[in-house]
């Protein structure tokens, strides 16, 4: 453990700038959270893990201190977990999870909380279509509800007594450095109290899974990264409220168009002698077909922009554009005809189809003075 790169736990590179740690940082927290790996002893070690390798890499000063002098650095400095960084962290988690774990300061014993996240989080992979055009989509939804046989408490009848780690009070109090704050109890959860013994029809989770069919209505303009939020669809409490459900989107590629936020680019490909002689093509875009006019002397790369032809904006803002990139294409293969008849053109053109010739006239001529005074 004393060679562990945090880089490598959050799946990050080492120049990745802050925004994508924290990206990396969150979708991995709610991978391998406990409440999602009940019993797992290797989820909940990465998730310690994760938590350590975030808890620097997202602290600008501290990061700067790892990346040069390594962990040893870190602990030479007294530079390990501190308030600022477990607060950023609770921040993320109370995003993900509906404020479900408790804050730093007095004693937040959630008694009358279930022992999981209120709200939901589900990935769904849209095509390249459904994305920027919007669809309605069906999924089957599986969520938490309380086990009715120990109330949601995880214990056999509800018979819970008083958590030995914390004595009662759902938290404990850490030392790092000069630093002392309060954390959740990791034994009971924050309750203060834990289960005398395991409900036999739950296994001691609290929950039982219940399954849903969600009709989602996914608005024109979704990309990858984007989440939608639908009330009421997550999991449920002992009073039967329902927490949200969020839906993280994941978008295929298409195989002509390139998108760039709300940015649509296409290449093109055109003959050679296209280019140079000029001529209107048809194009694809999101509305149908675009045409496209070519000038005589077309450079290969040259971009051509259509305003408000890309993707609508999900927030309701401006559409964005679609830019096609001219590709220019070579004859692999010559016959002797296509061969003479370019041969004829080239002489046409006279000096001016030798261009590299006036080109490096002067330097021919500086590098033989250059040999001569070597001699």
């Amino acid at each position: 453990m004393e060679n562990l790169d945090y880089y490598a736990v959050l799946q990050v590179s080492r120049d990745a700038t802050g925004a994508e740690i924290k990206k990396a940082y969150r979708k991995l927290a709610i991978r391998y959270h406990p409440d999602k790996n009940p019993g797992d002893k290797e989820a909940e070690e990465k998730f310690k893990l994760i938590n350590e390798a975030y808890g620097v890499l997202g602290d600008e000063e501290k990061r700067a201190i790892y990346d040069r002098y390594g962990k040893e650095g870190l602990e030479r400095q007294g530079a390990g977990f501190h308030a600022e960084s477990m607060d950023d962290i609770m921040d993320i988690f109370n995003s993900m999870f509906g404020g479900a774990f408790g804050g730093f300061g007095g004693s937040r014993r959630r008694t009358g909380t279930p022992h999981y996240a209120m709200d939901l989080e589900v990935e769904l992979d849209l095509s390249f279509q459904e994305a920027v055009f919007g669809c309605e989509k069906e999924i089957t939804l599986q969520y938490k509800a309380p086990c009715e046989a120990c109330r949601g408490t995880g214990a056999k009848a509800g018979q819970m007594e008083t958590c030995a780690t914390c004595g009662g009070q759902g938290q404990i109090v850490m030392r790092q450095g000069f630093m002392t704050f309060a954390q959740e109890c990791p034994h009971c959860g924050g309750r203060g109290k834990v289960a005398r013994e395991s409900c036999p029809e739950c296994q001691g989770h609290s929950y039982r899974i219940k399954e849903e069919t969600v009709t989602l209505s996914i608005p024109a303009g979704v990309d990858t990264g984007n989440r939608l939020r639908i009330p009421a669809k997550g999991n449920e409490d002992a009073q039967g409220r329902r927490g949200d459900l969020y839906v993280l989107f994941y978008v295929e590629e298409d195989e002509h168009f390139v998108r760039e936020g709300n940015n649509l680019y296409i290449e093109v490909p055109v003959f050679f002698t296209q280019c140079i002689l000029g001529e209107n093509i048809t194009i694809p875009s999101l509305e149908g077909e675009l045409e496209l006019q070519l000038k005589p002397g077309t450079r290969d790369r040259a971009q051509f922009v259509f305003r408000g032809k890309g993707v609508p904006d999900v927030h309701g803002g401006r559409t964005g554009d679609l830019i096609a990139q001219i590709k220019m294409i070579l004859p692999k293969k010559l016959d002797t005809d296509q061969k003479e008849l370019l041969e004829q053109i080239q002489e046409s053109f006279g000096v001016e189809s030798q261009p590299h010739k006036n080109r490096f006239e002067s330097a021919f001529t500086k590098i033989k003075n250059w040999i001569k005074g070597e001699k």
